[in-house]
């Protein structure tokens, strides 16, 4: 019942990736049933797919809700009900393009997180010219801790590797300035404790280092992270306007730009937050996966896509192994520093 089109959207979505990942054995849908039954006749379904299962929620959470306070009044909503599924092996993700924090809440209070992780974030993927990089946190987290940042370059290195494929993923911690000097508090003790973690680090990135020197993973707290997201969707849409103002002005230049058509669709499906789908929330005991609440269709089918990877390539166990070894890597430090 999430996203600004529910439940249109999310059940069309819903109906397409059955097509698309036939690996899916089941999907189940929260929400209002009477809503979910009359968006699946449009779609000319009469009846329920074999592998739809609708679990009827009569309580919505609203995008204006506060987060925790709607989970205690609607006990009864689909964000609740379907990450208890998720807590109860009765499905093993959950997708949800409504409340962010309600759905950061719900998880984190019924999922609790994973060994050795004290907080979760949310990964967002981005593009550059060369290559992805993982966001973290993009917003689960607005009051991060060092140990924190160390979590997330932890998570994020996993997803990097086994996700988008990269050997020895290279992690940056976003701050104002190269040196380690440089920074609030919270980066130049974050940068102490990545420096000593058994990851690739390479030191604090600036703003500008995002898309001209990329690394693999970009470390950073909930509200700088959100602020980087928003403002980097909010410039590429932006630029697309713009592009398409100065080429409607002359024949000559509408000309060129058809020869160069095939570019700008390249392009701009490359900066297409469709094709990413949604944002895995990283650290919880289950896979939680976030989609925007303006979400097409394409969207809402991708961020399933985004839970079925996440599944296959048992994410939540690499991160766990990875934990682990960072503790131990910690304490031998501890030890050493002692003797």
């Amino acid at each position: 019942m999430g996203g600004d089109h529910a439940p249109a959207r999310p059940v069309a979505a819903a109906l397409e990736a059955l097509t698309h990942y036939p690996q899916i054995e089941k999907l189940l849908l929260f929400g209002q049933k009477e809503k979910i039954l009359q968006e699946l006749q449009k779609l000319g379904h009469a009846q329920p797919p074999a592998r739809i299962e609708i679990h009827h929620c009569k309580e919505v959470i609203e995008m204006g809700d506060s987060p925790v306070e709607s989970l205690r009044r609607k006990r009864d909503n689909s964000i609740l009900r379907s990450i208890e599924a998720v807590r109860d092996n009765l499905a093993e993700a959950a997708v949800s393009a409504g409340h962010t924090g309600a759905m950061v809440a719900a998880a984190t209070i019924r999922l609790r997180t994973l060994p050795g992780i004290s907080r979760p974030g949310i990964a967002t993927v981005m593009p550059t010219e060369t290559n992805l990089f993982i966001l973290l946190d993009a917003g689960a987290n607005l009051d991060a801790r060092p140990e924190h940042l160390l979590d997330y370059a932890l998570m994020g290195s996993i997803y990097s590797e086994e996700i988008l494929g990269y050997k020895k993923p290279k992690v940056g911690l976003l701050s104002i300035g190269s040196e380690d000097v440089k920074g609030n508090t919270l980066t130049k003790e974050g940068f102490k404790l990545l420096s000593a973690a058994p990851i690739h680090f390479v030191g604090n990135i600036e703003g500008r280092d995002l898309f001209e020197r990329p690394v693999e993973v970009v470390v950073c707290d909930g509200f700088v992270g959100n602020v980087v997201l928003k403002t980097s969707e909010s410039i590429a849409s932006a630029i697309f306007s713009w592009l398409k103002h100065e080429i409607q002005k002359t024949p000559i230049r509408m000309a060129g730009a058809w020869l160069a058509r095939a570019a700008f669709k390249a392009i701009k499906k490359k900066t297409s937050y469709e094709e990413y789908g949604g944002s895995l929330l990283l650290g919880v005991n289950g896979i939680c996966v976030i989609a925007h609440g303006s979400s097409s269709v394409k969207a809402i089918r991708n961020a399933i896509r985004v839970a079925v990877e996440a599944i296959e390539h048992g994410v939540n166990d690499r991160i766990i192994r990875a934990a682990e070894i960072a503790g131990a890597h910690k304490e031998s430090q501890a030890d050493a520093i002692a003797a």
